[in-house]
């Protein structure tokens, strides 16, 4: 279902179906960008990503982007932006304690937050709680008090994602100093990225170290530690996710889903996927 509605509080929710282009626009404010089917490749600059339902997208304000699906795609898009004072007002009260927030002894400027703009899992708490947003708006809802708990509750989600995906991370890094261990990692989710909108294509490590910009002793080195995973790790759990949803949704032949994913051998797909899943692709297809 279709749909862009601005609440009075100057928040908005973009509903969209259909494959199409979109030249190059600019955010307004902090969006989150989901993709609930098919996906949606963002140009960001020199960086080409591609978002995928069990994926989303952060833009912050000011960020010149462009959207491209593929010729005769559906694709359902659905996207969240947030009014900057709605986000500054979150902002302050996910910062400083009640006692500071009640005597507003602390520093209101209006330095407006600024997050890492990458790729964040979509799943859990926050993919719960856009869906029954989705849902209600999908059936008429106009209760503007719900809608913006719904965003908070979003909100609170992302800071969830956000501390796990970039500050924990980051913290796993053995550099004693922060700025380093920040650029690393900024580094390093430029390969993640690169990983999830190339994950069906032939990568090798040397593509994926030259896309990050490190050598690839240091990729192979800053990627575990962060991630807890290998490159070629990361990027087997990444197909294997992948397939889930392609035998879930389609009905392509398991050799072709095969293919689809970036896999080789139909043996060595099935041999991962029961030992990942503890089930056959077959019989995940027929119980799903």
């Amino acid at each position: 279902m279709d749909y862009s509605k601005v609440l009075r509080n100057n928040n908005k929710i973009v509903s969209r179906t259909g494959g199409q282009r979109q030249g190059p626009q600019y955010t307004s404010d902090l969006s989150l960008r989901f993709v609930l089917s098919g996906n949606e490749r963002y140009d960001i600059g020199r960086r080409h990503l591609s978002i995928y339902p069990d994926s989303f997208l952060i833009l912050n304000r000011g960020t010149q982007y462009s959207t491209d699906t593929d010729l005769g795609q559906q694709v359902q898009s659905f996207a969240i932006n947030f009014d900057q004072q709605f986000l500054q007002d979150f902002k302050d009260c996910w910062t400083f304690d009640n006692d500071t927030l009640l005597t507003k002894g602390y520093d209101n400027g209006k330095i407006q937050p600024e997050f890492n703009e990458t790729i964040y899992p979509f799943a859990g708490d926050i993919k719960y709680n856009v869906f029954h947003l989705k849902q209600h708006l999908d059936n008429g809802m106009q209760d503007e008090m719900l809608i913006n708990e719904y965003l908070h509750h979003t909100l609170i989600n992302y800071f969830h994602i956000y501390n796990d995906e970039i500050c924990k991370k980051a913290e796993k890094l053995d550099f004693l100093n922060q700025g380093t261990r920040v650029e690393i990692l900024r580094r390093l989710n430029l390969a993640k990225e690169y990983l999830y909108s190339n994950y069906n294509q032939n990568i090798s490590l040397e593509d994926l170290a030259e896309h990050a910009c490190l050598s690839v002793n240091h990729l192979l080195r800053t990627f575990k530690q962060a991630f807890g995973l290998t490159p070629h790790q990361f990027l087997i759990q990444l197909r294997l996710k992948r397939s889930l949803m392609l035998l879930k949704d389609t009905r392509y032949p398991v050799n072709e889903v095969v293919g689809m994913v970036g896999f080789e051998c139909p043996s060595s797909f099935i041999r991962l996927f029961r030992t990942h899943y503890k089930i056959t692709p077959l019989k995940y297809r027929q119980s799903a």
